[in-house]
Order: C-alpha cells, then structure tokens, then sequence
C-alpha cells in the first residue's frame, strides 16, 4: 500500500506542472516595506520529514503513541468571523497559495503588481506575507476622513484623481488583496469598495485563504519572534 502511494504521489508531480508546483519548495524572493529580504518558502523543519500522514498523527498531533514535534503543527482560533464563498465578484480571480507564490515572484520584475494585506497595522505589523504591502480597508471605506491615507493609498495602486473627483485607472496596478483567512471580511470590502471606485475588476485578484491558509501550509510570513 505505501508502495502505491509512493507511485501515485511521483506521478501526481509528473503532471501538477513543474514550475507553479516548484514553487512551494524552490521558493521565491521578496523585499518586505521594512527593507528586509526574504526567501518565501513552504517552510518544513527536518525532525517533520517522518510524520506519517495517517488519522492519529493529522488530525490528534500523535502517531505510534509519540506526540508530532511542536514545530510540525499549529494551532488557531477555529470560531470567528464568516465564511466567505469562493468567489467574491464576477471578473475577480481567486487564488490559492501557489498562486499567490507566483504572483510575488512576477511582482520583482513587475512593478504593476502590488500584494496587498488590506488588514489594520497592527494586524500588519505583527504578522504578514513577505513582500505585502499594507492598505487598510478603513481608508477606502471612508476616504473623506481619512484623506491623506487615501490619497497615498491612491499613489500606490497608481490611480490618479482628478479636480472634479473622478478616477484614472490608466497606470492602475493589478491587485492580490487578502487578510485573516476565508472568515475575514476585510479584503472582500475592499475588493467591492475598489469595484465601486470604477477599478477594472480585471486588474482584482484575491487570497481567500489568508494568513490562516498561509500559515496553515506552514509558508514563510514576517515573524516577530
């Protein structure tokens, strides 16, 4: 039975298509907005390489009555927020995560991407996707009271606003907005809030998975310890 899992798994990898799945292991390079480098990666500590993938070890943390090493599991908070569909708006793609890898990878050559954590700055600064930059979605729900956020804000996606309020969308930069997870509200709202401003949904992308889904898949995040 191993033996044909083995076999299965080899020719799985065969036709995943070598370069998006490679990301995951290869990695990609990304500089964060505190000028740090980073390599991201499906980060797997060595003394994880033997969990089994069976019921006992997955789903209790435990195989062969050994408990899986701490560096090998996660835990969350399992009970907030709403569940979001999939996809959030007609024209909007929605990406998983190696998707998301190779949308940083494209965004070092590409400075019409942007990767965009839409989350508050304290949310941000304790924990984030390498390489995000930080728009919070408060300043796009109301622009008016935060009107200098805004009009940086506006400068970074490269949309102009002319005199009599209305949006250039020529420079306007592709998007990947994500916040939480597929609970959190935040990216949703700022995708309809941009929708509403007239930006070309085209140019709209969105992580549903969120921090939840990245760190779940143990990817490479901004740690603060």
């Amino acid at each position: 039975m191993k033996q044909f899992l083995l076999l299965f798994f080899a020719v799985g990898l065969a036709h995943a298509g070598s370069s998006l799945y490679s990301l995951q292991h290869n990695g990609v390079d990304t500089q964060h907005s505190d000028g740090k480098k980073y390599h991201v990666e499906r980060e797997v500590p060595s003394k994880c390489l033997d969990v089994p993938i069976t019921t006992s070890a997955i789903w209790e943390g435990d195989f062969a009555g050994k408990e899986v090493p701490d560096a090998c599991k996660a835990s969350f908070v399992q009970t907030v927020g709403v569940i979001y569909p999939l996809h959030i708006k007609e024209g909007v793609e929605t990406f998983a995560e190696l998707e998301v890898l190779r949308f940083i990878q494209q965004m070092q050559d590409r400075k019409d991407y942007l990767l965009v954590d839409t989350r508050g700055a304290d949310w941000y600064d304790y924990e984030t996707i390498p390489g995000a930059t930080n728009l919070w979605v408060a300043v796009l729900k109301k622009p008016k009271i935060f009107d200098e956020e805004f009009a940086e804000m506006l400068q970074q996606i490269g949309v102009k606003k002319s005199k009599d309020g209305k949006y250039n969308f020529t420079d306007a930069k592709t998007l990947l907005l994500f916040c939480n997870g597929p609970w959190c509200g935040q990216s949703p709202i700022a995708i309809v809030e941009l929708i509403k401003m007239g930006y070309p949904v085209e140019k709209l992308k969105w992580y549903r998975g969120g921090l939840h889904g990245w760190k779940g898949l143990s990817l490479t995040t901004t740690r603060t310890h």
